[in-house]
């Protein structure tokens, strides 16, 4: 295959502050038939991040709320924020939305196309509630996507997901090194992947080895697995074989997660 090259122009330095840690962190959990997707692991991390940034553990309600407010709601999404309150101690708040139904494990039709966001030394392991950097790199709507690359050029993550990329049936994604999101959908893809004896590497990825990829791939909370369609409308990737199945069996796993 032929190499890919990009422009410098293509790739925006990243406007904006730095998250700021007061803001808290989130989860995002996508709610099916009253279910949240996930709760165990979404849980856990946000548990870490919180002892990690406040010293403290998370609120001990944020389970009951967390359930509370998944009754009821068909298909939707559910944000859940942990910040210091004014005595310094963690609080939590929770946050309901719709979700349209073609968003999660979409089709080919609803490919993202990325563009890159020079971010020196990433964004970090925890998801942090203060979203105004990337905001500010949002560009063209939902389907065009900032993809958080560090100062020399390695790709992280996308801004709202993690990135695989597919080279000759081997699966590789960028470390989870304290640059980027340890991403809970990035967990169960690697072991669908594994189950179906497809080899999965982390490991640095560089941005013309993803231009040069088979496929390309994001995994998130609430879209599961996303097919990405091209780079900055330059470099398009055809509808490739892995990312359907990984789709299939992520979403089946999903339906069936109690």
């Amino acid at each position: 295959m032929s190499a890919h090259r990009t422009s410098p122009a293509t790739i925006a330095p990243a406007r904006g502050p730095r998250p700021d840690p007061a803001r808290g962190v989130f989860e995002t959990l996508l709610v099916r038939h009253g279910r949240p997707i996930e709760l165990e692991a979404h849980l856990a991390r946000l548990e870490s991040s919180v002892r990690s940034l406040y010293g403290a553990p998370c609120p001990r309600d944020v389970r009951e709320l967390t359930l509370d407010q998944a009754e009821g709601i068909s298909l939707g999404r559910l944000r859940v924020t942990v910040a210091p309150n004014l005595d310094g101690l963690p609080a939590a708040a929770i946050r309901a939305a719709t979700v349209p139904s073609a968003v999660v494990f979409p089709s080919w039709n609803q490919a993202a196309t990325v563009t890159g966001l020079m971010v020196e030394g990433g964004l970090g392991a925890h998801k942090w509630a203060d979203r105004r950097l990337l905001e500010a790199a949002q560009a063209g709507g939902e389907l065009f996507l900032p993809l958080v690359l560090d100062a020399d050029g390695t790709v992280l993550e996308a801004s709202r997901a993690n990135v695989f990329l597919v080279d000759g049936g081997t699966i590789a994604t960028p470390r989870a090194d304290g640059r980027i999101l340890p991403g809970v959908t990035r967990a169960r893809v690697t072991d669908v992947a594994g189950r179906l004896g497809i080899p999965v590497r982390e490991e640095a990825v560089s941005l013309d080895r993803l231009l040069a990829a088979d496929e390309v791939f994001l995994s998130g909370s609430i879209r599961g697995v996303e097919p990405v369609r091209s780079w900055a409308h330059a470099r398009e990737w055809p509808p490739g074989q892995l990312t359907p199945l990984l789709s299939d069996h992520v979403r089946r796993l999903w339906e069936t997660d109690r």
